[in-house]
């Protein structure tokens, strides 16, 4: 088995949070402090930190921080502070369902009976987030392992924005994927798409793939269907900020058009994510809220402006592409496959239960 470098886009170091500034990189390597859930929003928000799971697990941090800001010895004006921060930090980005997954998973366990003193509700908080960043870690790699089969001796794939250790805690989803065969010996080579307007597959993908020693290539967006008419594309692999129950996915934009050159070239097309990404409370994808940024991100690059003054711009951020796309959808409980209504509501099921024992 190959071995590889590891790095970590979110830090607990004592008081603070450390977050990788992923807005500068490939070209600096810079790390920042944390210790006020306010400006952890701000880190979300400004996509210091960004892909769904490691937005989950900083939001955890964010809480972990807000307990800490409150002078108080009541134990209900600590909780009240803290539902308050959860307010906030909810409100930094409204597509991943991770955010709100690790929020409430939070706000849950700093409610309960057992909690008698703010010192208790302090560790708590802290021993909760600890937990969600944990998980996120096995549950990558067991997402990685569950794909393998998929992967023959020389694989070749299509990578869409960025869902490696950057994205994640560590490890990665669909990034991981490619991580795991490379680890097993696999022959491994990725053509990755870009991913414009923020680069997160050229500045990002490309250079965590560099860090792990996984030949590729960067592609332009629309290069996608002149490589898999070539046949030199066995799989697209790509992550995922929210699930429906129905199996539609947002995914950050792009996405429902590489999904759809696949279908049309025969290859396989996986989304990638573990249990927590998956909605059940909404039908399909209609119902996902689809963030708009800023006009910002299209007209400039690296401050340059490329457009025409005064243009009109239109600048989701997340696209969903519709179930009947994806061959499947890989998690750490395994790869469900259609009908997904069914097969991703046992595994949200069964993992709830693993978390519970």
């Amino acid at each position: 088995m190959n071995q590889v470098s590891t790095y970590k886009s979110i830090e607990w170091k004592e008081d603070r949070l450390v977050l990788l500034d992923q807005r500068v990189l490939p070209r600096e390597i810079s790390y920042i402090e944390y210790k006020h859930h306010e400006d952890v929003a701000k880190a979300i928000k400004d996509m210091v930190v960004r892909g769904a799971p490691a937005i989950g697990a900083t939001a955890a941090y964010g809480l972990v921080l807000a307990t800490r800001e409150k002078a108080t010895k009541e134990l209900s004006e600590l909780r009240n502070y803290l539902s308050k921060a959860a307010e906030l930090l909810q409100a930094a980005r409204p597509t991943a369902v991770n955010l709100f997954w690790a929020i409430d998973r939070v706000i849950k366990k700093a409610h309960e009976d057992s909690i008698k003193t703010v010192e208790d509700l302090k560790k708590v908080v802290l021993n909760e987030a600890h937990q969600i960043a944990e998980e996120d870690i096995e549950m990558n790699k067991k997402i990685g392992l569950n794909a393998l089969p998929l992967c023959s001796e020389k694989v070749t794939f299509i990578h869409h924005c960025n869902t490696g250790a950057l994205a994640t805690v560590d490890y990665g989803t669909a990034l991981g994927i490619i991580r795991t065969a490379h680890e097993h010996g696999r022959d491994v080579f990725v053509y990755v798409d870009e991913t414009r307007p923020r680069l997160q597959g050229a500045r990002l993908t490309s250079w965590e793939l560099k860090q792990l020693g996984i030949k590729h290539k960067v592609i332009v967006d629309g290069a996608s269907g002149y490589f898999m008419a070539t046949g030199k594309v066995d799989l697209v692999t790509v992550g995922a900020d929210r699930i429906a129950r129905n199996g539609d996915t947002a995914n950050k934009i792009g996405t429902y058009n590489l999904a759809i050159v696949a279908k049309a070239h025969d290859v396989p097309f996986y989304v990638a994510a573990p249990t927590s990404t998956i909605d059940l409370s909404i039908a399909n994808g209609k119902e996902i809220k689809i963030e708009e940024r800023s006009a910002e991100e299209i007209t400039t690059i690296l401050g340059q402006q490329i457009t025409p003054d005064d243009v009109n711009v239109a600048n989701p951020a997340f696209d969903v592409t519709p179930a009947k796309y994806i061959t499947g959808i890989i998690t750490e409980m395994g790869i469900a496959r259609p009908p997904y209504e069914k097969s991703l509501t046992e595994m949200v099921e069964r993992a709830e239960n693993e978390r519970k024992k």
